[in-house]
């Protein structure tokens, strides 16, 4: 059976327009499904990346707890101790090629006294002069007077920068020794602890604050930090000082190295005041350097002392 199909028949006209069709259903679809595959192709590039940067992050770790990964950083740490290390020989050589090894030729003059006649026998002996020697030649009855001092009952409301303590006879007989045998440059032997050692350093700027008034600066050092903290408590406890007390501005410097220290005392002369070092019994050897300033003490600990600090630590 046939259909016969009528193919409908439009009349246009001059100055007609067709009529417009629109697809608006067919191209919201297609936006639609490529939207889709677009934000499909997102997802799975998020993921790759995700999965790289965790590889990467194994990697690294992997890297570093190799010994390829450990041997730049051993190295670096090695050659930093290498280029320290060359710096110090070279400010020691530096050091000892300025020490006089040439020794200074001495005259000797006949005193007046050789030629003065001898006292009578009804005439009083004459009083016999201080023996100190140094820059405390004629400050030794302001000294002696402030380490008897010192053996009476401790003042604990003193004002600060003045001794709070009080000192037995060998602390006394150290510190007089130390002024006026020594000049005020010279070794003495440790107390048997730090806090002894802190308390005779303390009685030494109190007298010498007197002296110098805020013209000198205390440098002290002490290799660790916990040495360190030792003799800024201690120093506290003595002299009644606070924190504000201590720092580059202020009276007492702690160092733990010998070279910053050595520095800082330079720059002290440089201004006219006077640097006053203190170097703590366990430090077992002491820089060259240190030997050339007007006013150092250093505390020589024996072995059983260092025996016992290491213990303790």
């Amino acid at each position: 059976m046939q259909k016969n199909f009528c193919i409908p028949e439009y009349k246009f006209t001059v100055g007609a327009t067709l009529p417009l069709v629109k697809f608006n259903v067919v191209d919201e679809s297609w936006q639609q499904l490529a939207l889709q595959e677009l934000q499909q192709k997102r997802i799975e590039l998020q993921a790759e990346i995700t999965a790289l940067e965790s590889r990467k992050t194994q990697l690294q770790l992997e890297i570093n707890s190799h010994f390829v990964g450990n041997a730049d950083g051993l190295s670096r740490r090695v050659k930093g101790f290498q280029d320290y290390l060359t710096g110090a020989l070279q400010d020691l050589a530096r050091s000892v090629e300025q020490l006089p090894l040439i020794p200074e030729t001495l005259t000797v003059q006949p005193s007046p006294l050789d030629f003065a006649s001898p006292n009578p026998a009804n005439q009083p002996p004459e009083v016999v002069p201080s023996t100190a020697i140094g820059i405390f030649s004629n400050d030794a009855d302001l000294i002696l007077d402030r380490l008897t001092s010192f053996s009476e009952n401790p003042d604990f409301y003193a004002e600060p920068w003045q001794l709070r303590r009080s000192l037995d006879e060998n602390s006394r007989e150290l510190l007089q020794r130390w002024f006026l045998d020594q000049g005020g440059r010279g070794a003495q032997p440790s107390g048997g602890s730090r806090n002894r050692n802190v308390l005779v350093a303390a009685a030494a700027i109190a007298i010498l604050g007197e002296l110098y008034g805020e013209r000198f600066q205390t440098l002290v050092l002490a290799g660790e930090p916990e040495r360190l903290g030792d003799w800024r408590r201690g120093l506290q406890d003595c002299l009644g000082l606070t924190r504000e007390d201590f720092g580059p501005n202020s009276g007492v410097v702690l160092f733990e190295r010998h070279e910053a220290l050595v520095e800082r005392a330079d720059r002290l002369e440089e201004k006219g005041e006077l640097p006053f070092i203190v170097v703590d019994a366990a430090e077992a050897t002491v820089a060259i350097p240190i030997l050339q300033f007007p006013l150092w003490l250093v505390f020589a600990g024996d072995p059983q002392e260092f025996n016992y600090q290491e213990d303790l630590l």
